[in-house]
């Protein structure tokens, strides 16, 4: 880089890696995606994109292909990370970086490659991260914020995992983010009077055609970060610039509480404040065995700091590699996240037989019931989910807990081959209207599978479609809690998939 040389574009970048598969195991990047963005006109200048070559071809195993499709053979003859060393040096350094959880991931893969390579690595003069700009200034409508979230919000298609896709994908979102914030803006007491709707706030019916269903496979997504904060520019105004700076010295801050401590239409800090207090009441909900079911009380579920996980099912869980650990909360305080390998995951299972229909027994403070259903287990799932217990509840007691431990595998006396778990549908609130945070899907006998859209919270009209010998296809975190004395591992259910045939 000449000293006169302009670097003032801003560079989109990506990289897809290989999934860690065992303790230890580090990360290996496959491909590398970037475009150069002109910062007034938000076009796109220039653009690179490459598959890397890994030292090693056997750390893209069967989890790292199904991430993002990206085999051995497609690699075989691609140029090594060393062979492609200068041009991402070029690209990047001495630029404004942007992305999706860059920070947290693509940066720190960076830098790992070019230690690995004995090289400098680029620096980047600020640092644009738009999983947590967006969090704070428009989460309130986009669900997880992952990007096949928010493109799916635009109808921008379905998300590839593919590098130059997505870096353009993330460009694309930002634009319509910051159209509607700035509309917002102009007219806040008439636009944003109902800006947060639900995806499910519709009449539920058959959707016109297939439902993407990106995270049904194994996926990672990067969806939690730390981004640089915004030094005063004349500037500032800029949809893009505007929201994230580095300082004078080039380094990149964190943005998280420095966005918060400003006072802004788009603060969500009330939103923060009632979501821990529907989170106290729920754990404060005692919720007593049943005649019919053997479970023990619904806790509420804190969710873990990181939202960066992979799915993954029973069969490809190795029990030894379950571990946990403290990670910090959104309140300040300290949760226990469950780990595989070192990374969050969440569980995929198929064909769960329903046991027990949705219970509409106990209520929250707002009258509504609290979602759930039981099912039956596999012993390759109590296996996981008896190893996660063990785990958690050691680090509970090792942190201090004296809270009665509440197994998350109901096993009735007398029944102990009939193993069972509940498995939780969350509620979302948003004003006076309630929605469900879980997406629902139904698989016709032919096996085109569409998503549901419910108009109401209906409980009723939820459970018709939950019934005893039902087979459900889910996806479900495994979220420890600890309040009022109680203690254990709550499933949360993200996806469910109905099986009509």
């Amino acid at each position: 880089m000449g000293p006169n040389e302009d670097r003032s574009e801003i560079v989109f970048f990506d990289v897809e890696t290989t999934v860690p598969t065992r303790p230890g195991q580090g990360f290996a990047i496959l491909e590398f995606g970037a475009i150069l963005v002109c910062p007034r006109t938000l076009t796109e200048l220039r653009n690179y994109s490459t598959l890397v070559r890994p030292a090693d071809l056997s750390l893209i195993s069967p989890l790292s292909e199904r991430c993002n499709g990206i085999t051995a053979d497609a690699v075989a003859a691609a140029p090594t990370f060393a062979d492609i060393a200068d041009a991402v040096y070029d690209l990047l350094h001495g630029r404004i970086w942007a992305g999706h959880n860059i920070l947290r991931f693509d940066c720190a893969r960076i830098r790992e490659a070019f230690a690995a390579i004995n090289q400098q690595a680029p620096e980047p003069k600020g640092a644009i991260d738009s999983l947590v700009v967006l969090t704070q200034k428009f989460g309130r409508r986009a669900g997880n914020m992952k990007m096949a979230s928010l493109a799916t919000y635009f109808g921008l298609g379905q998300q590839t995992h593919r590098s130059l896709d997505d870096v353009r994908m993330n460009l694309e979102v930002l634009k319509y983010c910051s159209t509607v914030l700035f509309l917002e803006s102009s007219l806040p007491d008439i636009l944003t009077a109902n800006s947060w709707i639900s995806p499910n706030a519709i009449t539920r019916s058959r959707s016109n055609g297939k439902s993407p269903l990106d995270g049904s496979s194994t996926n990672m997504n990067k969806d939690f970060v730390m981004s640089s904060s915004a030094t005063e520019t004349k500037e500032e105004n800029h949809p893009i610039l505007s929201l994230t700076r580095g300082n004078a010295n080039g380094s990149v801050l964190d943005t998280a509480q420095s966005n918060i401590d400003k006072q802004d239409s788009f603060d969500l800090r009330t939103l923060g404040d009632e979501i821990q207090k529907s989170i106290q009441s729920d754990v404060a909900m005692d919720e007593k065995p049943t005649q019919e079911s053997t479970e023990m009380s619904s806790s509420s579920f804190v969710s873990p700091a990181s939202s960066s996980y992979v799915v993954l099912e029973p069969d490809e869980i190795c029990i030894p590699s379950i571990d946990a650990s403290l990670v910090p909360s959104l309140f300040g305080s300290q949760n226990i996240e469950l780990q595989h390998s070192g990374f969050p995951f969440q569980l995929h299972c198929t064909s769960l037989k329903v046991r027990f229909g949705i219970s509409t027994k106990f209520y929250d403070n707002a009258g509504r019931p609290r979602l759930n259903f039981v099912v039956d287990t596999s012993p390759s799932l109590c296996k996981v989910l008896d190893a996660c217990d063990s785990v958690v509840q050691k680090l509970s007691v090792d942190s201090g807990s004296s809270s009665d431990w509440r197994p998350v595998v109901i096993r009735k006396e007398g029944f102990f081959n009939y193993p069972t778990a509940r498995l939780h549908i969350p509620t979302a609130v948003c004003g006076d209207v309630a929605f469900y945070a879980t997406e629902i899907y139904q698989r016709e006998s032919s096996g085109t599978v569409q998503r549901l859209l419910f108009s109401k919270f209906d409980a009723e009209e939820l459970g018709s479609l939950f019934t005893p010998g039902t087979f459900v296809d889910a996806f479900f975190s495994l979220d420890p809690y600890d309040y009022q004395q109680n203690a254990g591992i709550k499933l949360v259910a993200k996806k469910l998939i109905i099986d009509c045939k």
